[in-house]
């Protein structure tokens, strides 16, 4: 699984998580009507070991192109994030082109570790593995 894609349309009552339980970012959606009372708390400290960074993007604004590539950073597809769009980037390699001007939260483990932290590669390249990118005409997908 590369990513979770959650539409601005999406509708559910009551508490939705879309991530599997193992996963370091988790992701839900929590739909509940007037007077529903959550119990207050706190959490407590655990100890947990982040392997690889996973990034919550939320679409305030515009459109935006995610371009998907697996570990090898070959190209596997694209998918079109509109306003009120969710994306979990949970594994492989993502770039993305800004189709309408947008504006986005982004959501990432930390603490920040800096650019050390993520290889950037040109899809295509010796150094991509020859996956062609979005315009070397591979083809697209949606789920």
């Amino acid at each position: 699984m590369l990513a979770i894609i959650v539409r601005r349309d999406f509708q559910r009552q009551g508490t939705t998580f879309f991530t599997p339980e193992h996963l370091s970012q988790q992701l839900g959606f929590l739909h509940h009507p007037a007077g529903h009372v959550i119990e207050p708390h706190v959490h407590l400290p655990a100890s947990r070991e982040v392997l690889f960074t996973q990034e919550v993007l939320f679409l305030r604004r515009g459109r935006l192109q995610v371009d998907f590539y697996d570990a090898g950073q070959r190209y596997l597809r694209s998918e079109v994030l509109e306003a009120g769009d969710v994306i979990l980037l949970a594994a492989g390699g993502h770039g993305f082109t800004v189709l309408e001007e947008v504006e986005m939260f982004e959501v990432k483990q930390g603490p920040y570790g800096g650019d050390e932290e993520k290889r950037r590669f040109v899809p295509g390249s010796a150094e991509g593995a020859g996956g062609a990118g979005p315009e070397g005409g591979s083809p697209c997908g949606s789920r």
